[in-house]
């Protein structure tokens, strides 16, 4: 029996074939990337957006870093899920408390679909980094939640469905600054505003992931557990290097680890990874997954300043991780 996915056909889904000799679990799409810095004419830097199907195409949220340098979250939408028409304008949240509704800054978006509606969650500049929640039916209007924690933190992914009648959220609790620690926790909420039974997954480890890590794409269910494609970082004597590696949790009790990957599934290595505002960077946010084929395309933010692509397939990561388990 092969591993079982959970989720729809995307018939229009990008994808790009093995390159021959390549052994690599993940492989880098050859027009990386996909998503330059000055895509925009205000843009300084595009990079850390998340991306979903919608309707007959597809629609995102990215994260935009102007020529003043303020991180804004914009719109976009794409019919290939390659080539992206961004909004000009960051998207400006309804929210019925101006307190929550005003903020200093935004970035880091992901966004997951839930029952009705697809929730964007993002780094919100509160007091401190924290976690924005808001929804959207049509990337046209979104509607502002509650911030869902205290600051400070980072990284807040949701799982595509309840768990056990409540919302669950991945985050990485930080500090104010370029956080040098960090492992990933585990909440629960009843109505997407009050946020509690809070429990640790994992702690950083070692190698890639010793100094922090952090959850990327939304998590993929499958028949193995819950597939977490996460960050880990690593403090060399030149500062940090991200990479991009995985694990599986429970499916009904996702704090409880099953299997973490010793191996990262990527690092930096091509120039657009090495070279930017932010060297050596491989930072995941969000997946597209068929689930019939299980081909998986992973979109990363690369040196902080653009967006890449990567493909590979559910079954050969969930192989990878368990075959290379810490």
């Amino acid at each position: 029996m092969g591993v079982k996915v959970v989720g729809e056909q995307l018939p229009n889904m990008p994808w790009q074939d093995r390159p021959a000799g390549c052994s690599d679990v993940l492989w880098r799409y050859d027009n990386n990337p996909i998503i330059p810095r000055d895509l925009l004419p205000t843009s300084n830097s595009i990079f850390n957006s998340a991306v979903v199907p919608f309707q007959d195409g597809y629609a995102g949220v990215f994260r935009v870093d102007n020529k003043a340098r303020e991180m804004k979250i914009h719109a976009g939408f794409s019919s290939n899920a390659l080539d992206w028409t961004i909004d000009p304008e960051p998207i400006d949240f309804v929210c019925s408390d101006e307190e929550v509704g005003t903020f200093v800054y935004g970035y880091d978006p992901r966004v997951c679909w839930i029952e009705d509606r697809y929730y964007v969650t993002w780094c919100n500049g509160y007091h401190g980094p924290t976690i924005g929640a808001a929804y959207t039916y049509d990337f046209q209007a979104f509607y502002q939640l509650e911030n869902a924690f205290l600051p400070f933190n980072r990284n807040g992914v949701l799982f595509p469905r309840k768990i056990g009648g409540r919302y669950g959220m991945l985050s990485r609790p930080s500090d104010n600054g370029h956080t040098p620690f960090g492992d990933i926790f585990y909440s629960q909420s009843p109505d997407m505003e009050y946020w509690g039974r809070h429990r640790q997954v994992m702690a950083a480890a070692h190698g890639w992931q010793s100094t922090k890590i952090g959850a990327g794409p939304i998590p993929i269910e499958t028949s193995e557990g819950w597939l977490m494609i996460y960050h880990g970082v690593l403090t060399s004597c030149n500062g940090f290097v991200y990479s991009m590696g995985a694990a599986l949790l429970d499916l009904e009790e996702p704090w409880k680890v099953l299997y973490r990957g010793r191996p990262y599934l990527m690092s930096p290595q091509r120039d657009y990874e090495c070279v930017g505002d932010v060297p050596n960077v491989v930072f995941p946010c969000a997946a597209l997954v068929d689930a019939p084929s299980g081909r998986l395309a992973v979109y990363y933010g690369a040196a902080d300043t653009v967006t890449g692509v990567a493909f590979g397939t559910v079954a050969d990561i969930v192989a990878f991780v368990k075959d290379n388990a810490l």
